[in-house]
């Protein structure tokens, strides 16, 4: 427990970590936020604030590293080459992680829950809606959810597309959205606070999101705190302590 794992990452010559914390329970794969470690997780308290559903077995968290700098966060890069690189991690994710989840479970999982905070929410819609299969329900604290707003240039193509929720999800007709709708299930957390507006446009974005998903009819909840509610660790620390005991 709390022993880090490292996974190779397909296509690169690198590896990105895997924490467990917890013995039994619902499994929670946790995105950290833009280009953090698993260890942030556990540094920024918010193991501490769910640890007795920890200790009661209701719950496993497995911590995964991001691949920010090389994919999203290099903002040298034209919008479509970071999106590709995205699908480099959403591999890594599949390929990887989710068999290391089933080994370490001792066999699969079909219910697993993806958490994350600022970009690390955008990674946990993301992956929801991309694999509802396995992780049905997403829990995202102030994220933002369209790729082509973050600092981007240069020409849009499929790469981006396929990565970016707000067009996808809005884009979605027969049998696929049947099935989103069958399976996923997000919960969309923000405040009104300092910096949900600027410079992460979090606030305006997560409404957006919330919208789109409410018109195609695919399941979401939709959770707005106050002036006070910070894009910040002791904000995110009290919304997941609320919210997360129900799901588990």
């Amino acid at each position: 427990m709390g022993e880090r794992v490292e996974l190779a990452v397909p296509g690169l010559d690198a590896t990105l970590g895997v924490i467990r914390h917890g013995h039994f329970g619902r499994p929670v794969l946790v995105f950290p936020s833009e280009a953090g470690r698993a260890e942030d997780f556990e540094n920024n308290g918010m193991l501490e604030v769910v640890g007795d559903l920890v200790d009661a077995g209701r719950v496993t968290f497995f911590c995964v590293d991001s691949l920010d700098r090389y994919t999203w966060s290099a903002y040298d890069q034209p919008t479509e080459e970071r999106a590709r690189r995205h699908r480099i991690y959403q591999a890594w994710l599949e390929q990887a992680v989710l068999p290391h989840l089933a080994y370490t479970l001792g066999g699969w999982r079909n219910d697993i829950i993806t958490f994350g905070v600022s970009l690390g929410a955008y990674h946990a819609a993301h992956f929801t809606l991309q694999r509802a299969d396995v992780a049905p329900l997403s829990i995202s604290l102030s994220g933002s959810y369209d790729p082509t707003a973050w600092r981007g240039f240069g020409e849009i193509g499929d790469n981006t597309y396929f990565v970016n929720p707000m067009a996808y999800v809005a884009n979605a007709e027969g049998d696929h959205l049947a099935w989103l709708r069958s399976r996923a299930n997000l919960l969309l957390v923000v405040g009104e606070g300092p910096f949900e507006w600027e410079p992460t446009k979090s606030y305006p974005s997560t409404l957006a999101f919330a919208d789109v998903l409410r018109r195609k009819g695919i399941p979401h909840q939709l959770d707005v705190w106050g002036h006070d509610s910070a894009h910040d660790w002791p904000w995110w620390r009290k919304q997941f302590a609320h919210h997360l005991p129900r799901f588990v």
